[in-house]
């Protein structure tokens, strides 16, 4: 999958959105589902390759400074954007393309198997058919996807710091965490993160 611009907002810088240097396993967890999901299934991501060079670029976006907490959001509360904008920077990517690595797991409800599943995410990639755009870290930059090719993956080693393996929306909420790092421009992704419990705001 390949985009124009990505920004996969980095959580520990809040005033200024900065973006990490790759797809963030959430990210890719969501673009997959864009394209192909059922209750009874999942994604498991286990790596993701970068095949273009890494490059970034500043842009001044509109954003709001009210957010609602995770525990609002599941009740559907809602902020006014227009009485609560503010135009900050934003560090973002430039010219991204990734091939993402994942398991189908399937819920104990499933009728099928997981091969079938993945064969129907397949078919899918190849028409290129989606349940709604899938997109790069933020609805303002839409990814492309099809079928995989031959492109290896950029020779770059770095570390990209701690970064969000995964969230539960069960009670209480979870969110998982990982120590990431790039491998010959290859992202591993563990099957578990460190758990930590959110608070209730």
């Amino acid at each position: 999958m390949c985009g124009e611009a990505a920004l996969f907002s980095r959580p520990e810088l809040k005033a200024e959105r900065v973006t990490y240097p790759v797809m963030t396993p959430t990210a890719a967890r969501g673009v997959l589902e864009a394209i192909f999901w059922k209750p009874q299934m999942s994604y498991r991501v286990v790596a993701i390759e970068v095949l273009k060079p890494i490059k970034q670029f500043t842009v001044r976006r509109n954003e709001t400074h009210q957010v609602v907490p995770l525990s609002g959001a599941v009740r559907g509360e809602k902020v006014d954007t227009a009485a609560n904008r503010d135009q900050r920077n934003a560090v973002c990517l430039r010219d991204v393309a990734y091939r993402i690595h994942a398991h189908i797991e399937t819920s104990k409800d499933a009728t099928k198997n997981a091969a079938a599943y993945r064969d129907q995410f397949r078919r899918r990639v190849t028409r290129g058919s989606c349940f709604h755009q899938p997109f790069l870290g933020t609805k303002e930059f839409s990814a492309d996807f099809g079928d995989p090719d031959d492109t290896p993956p950029i020779p770059r080693n770095e570390d990209l710091g701690i970064m969000l393996h995964s969230i539960h929306f069960g009670t209480p909420h979870r969110m998982e965490w990982f120590t990431a790092r790039l491998e010959q421009g290859v992202l591993h992704v563990p099957a578990r993160g460190i758990e930590v419990p959110v608070g209730e705001n």
